[in-house]
């Protein structure tokens, strides 16, 4: 068996997934950071994180493109993932202009919103299998995979021999290929539960993949697959007086070794909490952090080990969310917000929420009417990808008597106001809720997605923590307003609740934390309640 394989690392976004799903299989990794390193691979994994365009930009100017396509013609095995496989076809709608390593032919293209979907296409999805392969069995393909991507490529005649599964997102598109020793996913293993840590295994353990079979038929008809609806765990971590972690809506913890009197942090709880999460079904798991980063440099932030420690054993996508702007460090140091999302996405993490500084962002977009390209959002959306940029809105309900009342965007309401106000809008907030700004949530969502934010993390302070329902009005109006896809938080009290909002609002995603962490309704009852008395696609 291979005891080492080698992971092609240019550096762009959160590896450190796949490093450690390949340690799961007792495997170990060697980074190849020189072209000449890739002949003498024995197998390669090429994990593509970020845009098509700036990945094969670093791959031209860092000499490894033609050393890669030696590699890929070798017949050595070869898994790449996400870009990995997108970057051998010719080339991609999302760089006009940038030749792709061209092994396999066709183009990359979007996703049409047309076919009234959420892009980026952000969940767990099934695959149909063409051929028969000893890396993925028949029984695997129609269980769920995590994919996370605004382009695909579509099976042709040209590449039919290629594919290994198809998916359905609105049109079939290719989800993985394999011709030879040369497998490529669409999807992300290592974001794919125990089924991805398979796949790992078994790469890394066979020595010849067995791929039998045509491929594609266009010929032949499929019921074809579907999205499930996502059930995400969101933990609230702050500091507590004594500048400790606590995750607020459970116990307490502690962040330094009392005892020992030597600062060791630890950091068990919240990751002992997450690997629960985790083996619990829940699809994502997020970190709401509202600590303060004023004592300690960006480099020794408690949460950046909380994240590596619960990337070790937690293989679904992970979320971060608070402090994500420019920062100082207490020496003086200034920390633009791209580098604060790259030391998260170092260290574990898929996407960073950002709060705050969103509504900052808007409302001098909204003021200039033009993008600078400077802010959070474009900046860290460029580098990683639009999926890597989550939106968190924290909305306070506005009553009004009429639409013309206000110049935000009103929404009819059957909850009426105090003075029984038939309207109403939504004021963002900042600072955790405690500063109402003079701009409407529908605004602030359909110019964040402008500026390249690839999710909404939709909350809702009157809601939150009452236990009676999601704001489904809110939902409604913010999944009307934007084509990225939505997650509902806040106001979930019992797995009815989630049926609802998903029935009424059709959110892509729906959060929760106070009653998972207190186990009032712990999450894998919410899951078995919505298979057993829903049509509502879901992951079991």
């Amino acid at each position: 068996r291979t005891m080492e394989v080698s992971v092609l690392d240019y550096g762009a976004g959160n590896i450190l997934s796949v490093v450690n799903a390949i340690k799961k299989a007792g495997v170990t990794v060697k980074f190849i950071n020189e072209p000449a390193e890739l002949a003498s691979a024995k197998k390669l994994i090429f994990p593509g994180v970020g845009a098509f365009g700036s990945c094969m930009e670093r791959l031209n100017s860092l000499g490894f493109t033609e050393p890669l396509k030696e590699y890929i013609r070798s017949g050595k095995p070869y898994f790449g993932i996400c870009l990995g496989l997108q970057t051998l076809f010719e080339g991609s709608d999302e760089s006009p202009g940038t030749t792709g390593l061209g092994i396999i032919p066709g183009l990359v293209t979007l996703f049409d919103p047309r076919h009234g979907l959420s892009v980026p296409q952000m969940g767990w999805n099934q695959a149909t299998q063409w051929k028969q392969s000893d890396l993925l069995l028949p029984s695997e393909a129609t269980e769920r995979f995590y994919f996370v991507h605004s382009f695909k490529a579509l099976p042709t005649d040209d590449n039919a021999s290629w594919v290994l599964t198809t998916t359905d997102y609105g049109e079939k598109y290719i989800s993985s290929v394999l011709k030879g020793n040369v497998f490529a996913t669409q999807f992300h293993p290592e974001k794919s539960g125990k089924l991805g840590l398979e796949l790992f295994r078994r790469f890394l353990t066979l020595d010849t993949f067995n791929a039998t079979g045509d491929g594609y038929d266009k010929t032949k008809s499929v019921p074809p697959t579907v999205l499930a609806k996502r059930v995400i765990a969101c933990l609230d971590v702050r500091s507590n007086d004594q500048g400790d972690l606590v995750v607020t809506k459970g116990d307490q913890y502690d962040v330094r070794e009392k005892e020992e009197g030597n600062n060791v942090r630890n950091l068990g709880k919240p990751v002992a909490l997450a690997e629960q999460y985790y083996v619990d079904g829940a699809d994502e798991v997020t970190f709401l952090n509202i600590t303060s980063f004023r004592n300690s440099p960006l480099q020794d932030q408690p949460m950046l080990d909380v994240l590596r420690k619960t990337s070790e054993n937690v293989f679904v996508p992970l979320t971060i969310g608070g402090g994500i702007q420019d920062l100082v460090d207490p020496d003086g140091t200034k920390r633009p917000a791209l580098e604060v999302a790259s030391e998260y996405f170092r260290s574990g993490a898929d996407k960073v929420s950002i709060g705050s500084d969103a509504v900052r962002v808007v409302e001098e977009f909204l003021k200039s009417g033009t993008k600078t390209g400077l802010s959070s959002i474009e900046q860290i959306a460029r580098v990683y990808g639009r999926q890597a940029v989550v939106i968190s809105v924290d909305p306070k309900r506005v009553y009004v008597a009429s639409p013309e009342a206000v110049t935000h965007h009103t929404i009819p309401t059957k909850v009426p106001g105090p003075n029984g106000e038939g309207f109403c809008w939504y004021a963002c907030t900042i600072k955790g809720g405690r500063e109402t700004r003079d701009l409407g949530v529908y605004e602030l969502t359909r110019a964040c997605e402008q500026l390249g934010a690839g999710e909404i993390l939709l909350n809702c302070i009157d809601k939150d923590g009452t236990n009676s329902g999601y704001d489904t009005e809110l939902i409604s109006m913010v999944k009307g307003a934007v084509t990225i896809p939505v997650i509902a938080s806040s106001g979930a009290g019992c797995a009815a609740h989630f049926q609802e909002v998903f029935a009424v609002s059709n959110p892509d995603a729906a959060l929760a934390a106070g009653i998972f962490h207190r186990k009032e309704v712990p999450l894998p009852e919410v899951k078995k309640f919505l298979m057993e008395n829903t049509s509502i696609p879901i992951r079991g």
